[in-house]
Parts: structure tokens; sequence; C-alpha cells
């Protein structure tokens, strides 16, 4: 009786076997396969008569367009509360405002590094590649572009217009009809922000007892929203499909022929960057470089099908707590910040090519002066338009602070958004970068979770969760709980670190 009761019991555990995806990775490659023959499937499709010119979209470049961006607006929608919850929350919890200061100090020492570095490189192909001299191009093409960078956006980027950093952009379209139309878009400045998360958390602190009830707050609320993001990460392998896809079908790569020396130039440059500065520097830090991009990659594959270092925020700062094992604490500050200062893409190696290009095509001869200021501006010009979008924004200042001609920037427009691939993802590198490196100077790295890092930790906690729930139900057969600590809105399994 006895031996048959135990089999019964030992029954659900033996003859019923959960289904297991593949791993995140497996996925994530299978994904952009699968995008880019969709992707090129729909490029052959053609577009469809709409009426005008150029055409418009056929129905897979519609819906590869629909899924990819609407993957990125869910990421984007989670950004405003997640960094200025995490930030709140980081200031509290390091309750030593001078450390804070020290580290936020060390962050940009080393966004500075590394920016001097990457526009030393770009300088350098830019001179030896001659990129403007080595095209088809007609000046008579160019075209100065709608909007400009400007040293006083720093200011402007820096105070908050309101409490939440939120703007709103009124756009009219005229019909032929005569009938005008208009829509409203909301953005937010993630700069300002990080500058009033700043104050509500250091206020907190000079508050004291009266802020715990807040406090307790916004520990709930950060726990409620990193468990919705951690719902609209397992989405990326289908949000990659569609971004990779919709990429190739809109720009395909045919415009890469007259412009082929300068991209050839922009994604030479940011391969050295990525592959070999990064990885002296994790060296000289004595960190293994392997563990940092297999930790780091998921941010990386996503920054460059999605173009939207924004937009990736939310799995930028993920992996870089829970894969490469740097305190939550110190990460929900660094991180938020270098996705709007920290641009080795997009601030420093594409502007120092693309100036010297635009040089070489107007005839202008460019002086040591030109090429030290093209690196001041490189530095400093990233915070100079911190909170605003887009390579071009930086590549106006540029030009504007050498006194070449803005026209050039319309000869480069054609291939931006393949340029910009490239670009954002050596930027989001660069901002798991600088994080691990100033934690392990510090001595806050987790090395242990550092040198396991893998692409797959980013949901093992929950994952491991899951099988303890499953397997305690099957011995049992009765519904448990599991009463582990939780740690950034994930179960954490008892003896892990609350950091990982």
């Amino acid at each position: 009786m006895t031996s048959s009761t135990t089999t019964d019991a030992q029954t659900p555990s033996t003859g019923k076997r959960r289904f297991r995806a593949p791993s995140f990775s497996v996925q994530i490659i299978g994904s952009l396969v699968l995008g880019v023959l969709l992707g090129w499937w729909a490029l052959s499709m053609g577009t469809v008569d709409d009426g005008t010119p150029e055409g418009g979209a056929n129905w897979l470049t519609t819906t590869l367009d629909t899924i990819g961006s609407s993957f990125v607006l869910l990421l984007r929608t989670l950004v405003p509360p997640l960094v200025f919850t995490a930030i709140v929350a980081s200031i509290t919890n390091l309750r030593h405002v001078a450390d804070g200061a020290r580290l936020a100090a060390k962050t940009l020492m080393w966004f500075a590094i590394t920016a001097l570095v990457s526009v030393a490189v770009g300088i350098a192909l830019g001179i030896i590649m001659r990129p403007g001299q080595n095209t088809t191009l007609d000046i008579a093409d160019g075209s100065e572009p709608g909007r400009t960078g400007s040293w006083l956006d720093f200011l402007d980027s820096l105070l908050p217009a309101n409490f939440l950093g939120l703007g709103a952009n009124t756009s009219t379209q005229v019909a032929e009809s005569g009938a005008v139309t208009a829509s409203t878009s909301l953005s937010f400045n993630v700069l300002q922000i990080v500058v009033m998360a700043l104050a509500v958390g250091i206020a907190a602190l000079k508050v004291g007892r009266k802020a715990e009830p807040f406090l307790t707050f916004n520990r709930s609320a950060l726990e409620i929203i990193q468990k919705i993001l951690w719902w609209v990460i397992r989405l990326a392998p289908l949000g990659t499909l569609g971004l990779i896809g919709n990429a190739i079908a809109s720009y395909g790569w045919d415009l890469l022929a007259p412009l082929g020396t300068f991209a050839a130039a922009i994604y030479i440059g940011l391969a050295i960057v990525l592959l070999v500065l990064y990885p002296v520097l994790l060296r000289i830090n004595g960190l293994r470089v392997l563990s940092y991009f297999r930790g780091a990659w998921p941010a990386i594959q996503l920054a460059f099908v999605s173009r939207s270092s924004i937009g990736t925020l939310p799995l930028t700062q993920r992996v870089t707590e829970r894969n490469l094992g740097v305190p939550s604490a110190y990460a929900s500050f660094a991180v938020p910040l270098g996705a709007t200062t920290k641009m080795d893409g997009c601030a420093s190696i594409y502007p120092a090519i693309s100036a010297i290009f635009v040089a070489q095509i107007f005839g202008i001869d460019l002086s040591v002066t030109d090429y030290l200021l093209i690196a001041f501006v490189s530095v400093i010009g990233s915070a100079a338009t911190a909170g605003l979008t887009g390579a071009i924004v930086m590549l106006t200042l540029t030009l504007s602070t050498l006194g070449l001609p803005l026209a050039g920037v319309g000869l480069l427009l054609a291939i931006d958004p393949i340029l910009d691939m490239g670009r954002t993802a050596v930027n989001v590198a660069g901002q798991v970068l600088v994080p691990v490196i100033v934690a392990k100077r510090e001595g806050i790295l987790d090395e242990e979770q550092y040198r396991s890092a893998t692409s797959e930790d980013l949901f093992a906690d929950d994952e491991e969760a899951e099988e303890i729930v499953d397997e305690a139900q099957a011995d049992a057969g009765t519904p448990v709980t599991v009463g582990a600590p939780t740690v950034t809105g994930a179960p954490v399994p008892e003896g892990r670190d609350k950091n990982s």
C-alpha cells in the first residue's frame, strides 16, 4: 500500500515535464536571422502605388515596422518612471552624498577618457582614409539640417521645464484639398528626469523620518516597474525581428555606394573602439573581456537594431546590474546619465570623421587647431547636447564650431540610419563599460557575478524561482509560495547576493 502511494505521488514529477523554450541568446540570434530573411523578402516585394512618386510601403514592411516600433515604444514608456524611482532609491540607499559625489566624478572622468580616445581614433581614420576625396557625391546635393546643436543646449537640457521633464511637439499638415490636420506628440528629457530625481532623493535624506512613507512607496513602485520591464524585455526576440527586418526593407544597402569609404571609415572606427579600446581598458582594470561581452550582449544587440540608446536604457541598466555585478544603487545613477552624455559612437567617432569628410569634399584644409577643436567638442559637446536625440545635432555643433558648411550634413543623411545602428551599439556598450570599471576600481563590483556573466543571467533568478515552485508543488502535491527575498523586481534564491 505504501509503495503504491509513493508511486502515485511521484507521478506528477516524473510523468509531466514543463516545456522549456530555447535560451534567450538562441531566441535573439534566431530572430536576427529570421528578421534579415523577412527584410530581404520585403525589399524584393518593392513598394505599392499610393499616389506618391516614391510609392508606399508594402504589407510586410508595414508589419515589420509596426512590430519593431511597438517594442521600442514599450521600452521608452518605462524610461521616465524607471529612471526617477531608481535614482531616488539609489540616493537613499547610498546614504552618503559624499560617496555619491565621488562616484559621479569618477564616472564623468571615465566618460571623458573613453570619448577622448574614441575621437582620436576617428580623426586618425579620417586623415588616413580621406572619405571626402573618395566619393561621387556633388556638393550641390548638400542641404542644411532643420535642427542644429548649440552650446546653450546644455542649460536647456539641464534645467527641467516641468517636474517630469516632459515636452510636447505639435505639427501641422496641409492636404491637397486644403484641409489642415494637427498632431501633438509627447517627449521626455532623461537628463532633466535625472536632475529632478537627484534633487528629490537628496531632499528625502534631509527630511529624515518624515520621508519614510514616500521612500517606501518609491521602493514599491520601483519593484512594480521592474516587473513590467521584465515582461517587456521578454519580447526582445520579437522586437529584434521587426526592427532588423524593417531596417533592411526600408533602407537596403544601395545607398552605400557613393559613400562607401565614409561608411567603411565609420564602421572601422566603431570596431576599433568596441573590440580594441574597450577590451584594453577592461584588461588594465583586471576584468575578463569575454565576461563583459557575454553579459552586455543583450543590450548591445538591441541597441544595434533599435538605434535608440534611450529605448535600450531599461535593458542596459538591467544587464549592468544583473549580468555584470554592478550594485543597483550606483548603476541606477550611472546608466541613465550615460544614456544622455556617454556617446562614443555618435559624439566622438562619427562627428570626427564626418567633419573631416565635409572639409575634404568642400576643399577646406584643417589645421592642428581644428583637430584639437574636434576633440574638445567630442569630449565636452556630448554634455552640451545631452537630452537631444540624434547624432546630427552633435555633428552640426562640431561643424559650426569649426566654421564648416552645414550644408555638408545633407550629403550624409541618406545612409544615416545604416550608420546609426553601429553608432548606437557602441554608445550602449560604453554606457555599460564605464559603470563596470568604476565599480571595480571602487571595490563594489560583485566580481564572482561578473566572471560568471552570461546573457542568460538576465532571467536566471526568475527561472530559478519558477523551477523551485514547480519542484515543490510536484513533491508536495499542493501550491507552494517561494519566500525568497526580492531585488530589482525578481525573486532571488536564498544565498545569492542582494545586488545580483
